[in-house]
């Protein structure tokens, strides 16, 4: 780690908070959508799961272009069900590391999410603590709200002109490698977080 570190950018899911993307793979295919695997990846991602993520479209369009794929007679809270179903819980130790790192670190969270997910993302916090997830950073960055997504270059950059942070001195957490990657071409020092390691293990 840089001892110089004085900025730490946190993603959500896979590192503060727990996910099974597999569990919505299979909320899919239960319904009835065989191939949800091909359209959607963490990897590779079709332009709806892409445009839901950048604010493009809105839920109810998402779940509109959705609908097609399944069974007729599936109703748009079943496809929210499957969505969410990858989002898990907040282990409390995560949530008391982020406060500790706060007294003397300047903290953001940056992630790629949507407005359907970000919902069930309160719903679990609501679970472990009563503060909201903005109590935890001194600036969260979703990309629905600010239009751009991870590992593009863009919204590293943006994140850190709009906090006059230096990226030298700053420390970006991933656990998906391609935003790790995105991260070092901004110039920050980058962290990909893999296996069965946590937050836990690095500070």
């Amino acid at each position: 780690m840089n001892t110089n570190v004085d900025t730490i950018i946190f993603d959500l899911g896979g590192v503060i908070l727990n996910l099974d993307y597999s569990l919505t793979t299979k909320a899919f295919q239960d319904l009835g959508l065989i191939n949800f695997e091909e359209m959607y990846a963490q990897a590779n991602q079709t332009s709806i799961f892409d445009d839901l993520e950048i604010g493009k479209i809105s839920a109810q369009h998402f779940i509109n272009l959705v609908l097609p794929y399944l069974p007729v007679g599936t109703s748009a809270n079943k496809v929210v069900h499957a969505w969410n179903a990858m989002i898990l819980d907040f282990p409390k130790e995560h949530l008391e590391l982020l406060m500790e790192l706060k007294k003397t670190k300047k903290l953001y969270l940056l992630s790629n999410t949507n407005e359907i997910h970000i919902q069930a993302v309160n719903r679990s916090l609501a679970k472990t603590t009563d503060k909201k997830l903005n109590s935890f950073f001194d600036k969260v960055y979703l990309s629905h709200e600010i239009g751009m997504r991870k590992p593009n270059a863009e919204i590293f950059d943006f994140v850190c002109k709009d906090q006059s942070i230096n990226p030298s001195s700053a420390l970006f957490i991933d656990d998906t490698i391609r935003h790790v990657e995105g991260a070092k071409l901004s110039g920050l020092n980058a962290y990909h977080l893999t296996g069965n390691q946590t937050i836990l293990d690095l500070f």
